[in-house]
């Protein structure tokens, strides 16, 4: 490849050392606007017509993408992604539920569970879009960047997606055994989905994913069970975990979404996932940041389990106290940036730990 990234290699090595628990990865959600002129002069596409083009016109979608790639940002470990999400938690469309189109995003629709079969249809105009969107964005992206893994979703969250987590959590108690077959055959089929896409996006055995713009050297994925924190540490060690270690194992590469201070009760399961390699924190609504002293101790504990650990929404006076606090290896920062002043100097401030 030949990215518009000039230090790709060099972050493309920060980024192995951290999925193996050393150094320091600094970078950030999404991009900003790169100071000066774009790599390449690209046209922008007509405004789009209304919120389905938007979103679901492959086309359209894939021609703005392009356009923002050729105006980012890709100071410090910042990866060239373009980030093709179809809501969080697709999957659900791909298996039957709604997609609708928002201002800021996606949202989906749940469905009656009955009479409707879990499996892969060719025929679904959502799992269609999936394979249109990303090869019309691979066509544009000719090797000047990466075209991301949507981010699926797996297990509960998926259910839930479906049919609703109310009725997700109630199998559970009303039918325990029926719920495990339907986990074991949303897993079966997000692996083929994952498998699929990925010939789609892969630049050799590279790829990255389009959530927390995580880039590897192989497959690699967010993993997630935001239902977590609604169930039991029993419960959660028997319909998620299982299915969780399963993409673990499967997956080159994985990264956990902790999302919620009332899913901290399950991380001593989650760190049992032997093939698993870092752990991303998200306080949840009402708690401070990433960048916060209160998670120091929660960040510690995971790093010494041997995991890799990622802070988000970390703001620039933040960073220093954190890494003099929980140190510089195993460590992915995604600071808010706001100007491409702010990357340099968190950059330097970066470099005295490595």
């Amino acid at each position: 490849m030949n990215t518009w990234k000039a230090n790709w290699e060099e972050s493309k090595k920060n980024y192995i050392d951290w999925w193996n628990n050393k150094g320091i990865v600094l970078s950030m959600w999404e991009h900003l606007q790169k100071k000066g002129e774009p790599y390449v002069n690209v046209e922008a596409p007509q405004p789009a017509k209304s919120l389905e083009q938007k979103w679901f016109d492959p086309v359209w979608r894939a021609k703005d993408l392009h356009y923002q790639m050729s105006r980012n940002s890709y100071m410090a470990d910042i990866p060239p992604v373009a980030n093709t999400h179809l809501g969080p938690g697709s999957l659900s469309a791909i298996l039957g539920a709604e997609l609708g189109a928002g201002e800021d995003t996606i949202w989906i629709k749940h469905i009656e569970e009955a009479g409707h079969e879990l499996k892969l249809d060719p025929e679904n105009k959502w799992w269609k879009l999936h394979i249109d969107l990303l090869t019309e964005c691979k066509k544009l992206s000719n090797g000047n960047y990466y075209v991301g893994m949507p981010d699926l979703i797996e297990g509960l969250d998926t259910l839930g997606g479906l049919y609703g987590s109310d009725q997700a959590l109630l199998k559970t108690m009303m039918d325990p055994n029926g719920l495990k077959q339907q986990l074991q055959t949303i897993n079966d089929i997000y692996f083929e989905v994952f498998d699929t896409l990925y010939d789609i996006i892969r630049e050799g055995d590279e790829m990255a994913f389009c959530y927390f713009s995580l880039w590897a050297p192989g497959k690699v994925s967010k993993l997630q069970s935001d239902i977590s924190v609604m169930v039991s540490e029993d419960d959660y060690r028997e319909y998620a975990l299982p299915y969780l270690r399963e993409q673990a194992q499967k997956i080159d590469y994985t990264l956990y979404h902790l999302d919620g201070v009332d899913a901290i009760r399950h991380l001593d399961a989650i760190l049992e996932i032997e093939e698993l390699n870092a752990i991303q924190w998200t306080p949840g609504y009402g708690e401070p940041q990433g960048g916060d002293p209160k998670w120091y101790d929660l960040y510690k504990r995971i790093l010494a389990s041997g995991k890799s650990i990622m802070a988000n929404w970390v703001t620039l006076d933040e960073l220093k106290p954190l890494l003099d606090n929980i140190g510089g290896e195993g460590v992915h920062i995604n600071v808010d940036f706001k100007t491409e002043d702010d990357i340099e100097k968190a950059v330097r401030i970066i470099e005295k730990y490595r």
